[in-house]
């Protein structure tokens, strides 16, 4: 396995993240200071970054239905129930790629995969994302237009990709940002508020059959389809 695949197997970071470890001469491999990108390491290999001893962990990449009430977060200080409650003891460390706040509920991505992560957060990619949104009253069709055209809210300036109506105060919604709270903010903008927010789809992959609280292993075929995500020149 190569160095930098051994590294982000680890945890330590994607591959391109992970280089800079290497090339500023901190991992070592059976104590030799190692600097090429290149380098095979073996499972019988003694590979430390710094002082610490690493191991590559097995890949692991799962959906899960979060539930409301959940936080994205490893640990909270209110002691409030986070998603990690939900997932086996036994797996080895992951992290979400993306969040949902605590209202909302739906498809999450939990990965130790760097690439994976990368591919799905980098700016550079274009990841849609729809979501199903409960409103507190009938949607509005002039609204429709300023929505798709964008505005700023807090966190910078906020567009939505696709929208349709599927019910008078039920929508369907595609995102392609990451804005903190986004949908929530633009709607209370135009006077509105989100009674119920699902994502249900993370580019190809879809929420499917799972239930509030359920997960699921991803294929080596869904995870590679997520790595192909739509580049742009930005």
């Amino acid at each position: 396995m190569r160095l930098n695949r051994f590294l982000a197997s680890a945890g330590l970071g994607s591959r391109r993240g992970v280089e800079e470890l290497i090339k500023s001469g901190r991992v070592k491999i059976n104590g030799r200071a190692v600097t090429d990108l290149a380098t095979q390491v073996s499972p019988e290999d003694s590979v430390k970054v710094g002082s610490r001893l690493v191991h590559a962990e097995r890949t692991l990449t799962a959906a899960l239905y979060k539930p409301p009430g959940y936080v994205c977060t490893a640990k909270d200080e209110r002691d409030r129930k986070t998603i990690f409650d939900l997932l086996p003891k036994h797996w080895p460390r992951v992290f979400h790629v993306g969040r949902l706040d605590k209202e909302s509920e739906g498809l999450l991505l939990l990965t130790n995969d760097g690439d994976l992560s990368l591919a799905l957060t980098h700016p550079r990619f274009h990841i849609d994302k729809e979501y199903e949104v409960g409103l507190d009253r009938a949607f509005e069709p002039k609204h429709r237009e300023k929505l798709l055209r964008g505005f700023r809210i807090e966190g910078g300036f906020a567009k939505i990709e696709e929208i349709s109506t599927l019910a008078p105060q039920f929508l369907k919604v595609v995102l392609r940002q990451g804005i903190k709270r986004q949908l929530r903010l633009m709607f209370y903008e135009l006077g509105y508020e989100i009674t119920r927010l699902r994502r249900v789809r993370i580019g190809p992959l879809k929420l499917g059959k799972l239930r509030p609280g359920e997960w699921r292993l991803l294929t080596s075929a869904e995870v590679a389809a997520l790595k192909k995500p739509t580049q742009t020149d930005a």
